[in-house]
């Protein structure tokens, strides 16, 4: 229901008067962002009143007024010797509720849907379960003949690209504790022998991706790269996947267009803000 009253002969004033202090206070706010942006893209660790304002165009007393309300949130620190400013322990917390909130499978299915497209073959994300990791997405490419993975089901560590590109990036700890137990042999081409992985660990690794060829599933080939987080830990990994004998010939082109999306991936979770 509208309410009416009549108009007192201030009130204009009184309106033009809210809508000025509206039109500041969103001003304040993002003169604020653009002192704490300015503390993320600067090489330094600290900053100076001075500094601040000639790079922003602002006047010392209104960096000043920023800064001060910034300090009693504590967003940014004050070092007592050199009068120069950092950011505080509050912009931490923000950052890791941020990134402990992301879903990688919600930031990655555009990627895959692009990967998809650009390779025309199968594009799959999986996560790791303790000892397993499982599909929890995949893009199907629009041809007659594709690979197709069972969402869910769990895989090995040592098996299969996916599972290797996992592997390989975990600490080394929990490479050699994984690879003292019984691994098993899911298919005739899978690689059990402890030497044997440890130097194509070393090797994907080195190349920043893993390939197999029915390793996992007979007549099937893939090519894998991991997703890793802000503390540089793989929390997914990234597939393509297609028949053995086409994607033996598509080697190349499917690593660099897979290397390019983990990339995305991985910076969109955090990884390199540390």
């Amino acid at each position: 229901m509208a309410v009416y009253r009549d108009v007192a002969p201030g009130d204009g004033l009184s309106v033009i008067a809210a809508k000025t202090v509206a039109r500041n206070s969103a001003s304040t706010v993002e003169r604020a962002a653009d002192v704490l942006l300015l503390f993320a893209s600067s090489a330094a660790t600290t900053l100076g009143v001075t500094e601040i304002a000639q790079e922003l165009g602002l006047s010392k007393a209104a960096v000043h007024r920023i800064l001060s309300s910034l300090r009693n949130k504590g967003i940014v620190e004050i070092d007592p010797a050199t009068r120069r400013y950092m950011l505080g322990p509050v912009i931490v917390s923000l950052g890791l509720t941020y990134l402990s909130k992301l879903d990688v499978r919600r930031v990655a299915h555009p990627e895959l849907v692009a990967l998809s497209r650009e390779t025309f073959e199968t594009a799959t994300l999986s996560v790791r379960t303790g000892a397993h990791r499982v599909y929890v997405d995949q893009v199907t490419p629009d041809r007659e003949v594709l690979m197709s993975v069972q969402i869910g089901l769990p895989h090995p560590l040592h098996a299969g690209a996916s599972s290797k590109a996992f592997l390989a990036f975990l600490p080394q700890q929990e490479i050699d504790f994984y690879l003292e137990n019984n691994l098993e042999q899911v298919t005739p081409s899978t690689v059990t022998d402890i030497e044997q992985l440890r130097r194509q660990i070393s090797e994907i690794r080195r190349r920043g991706y893993a390939l197999s060829f029915g390793e996992r599933q007979p007549g099937a080939g893939s090519v894998a790269a991991p997703v890793f987080d802000y503390q540089n830990l793989p929390i997914a990994v990234v597939s393509v996947c297609g028949p053995a004998e086409r994607l033996a010939q598509e080697v190349d082109l499917c690593a660099a267009a897979l290397l390019d999306v983990t990339r995305r991936i991985s910076a969109h979770m955090g990884n390199g803000l540390a």
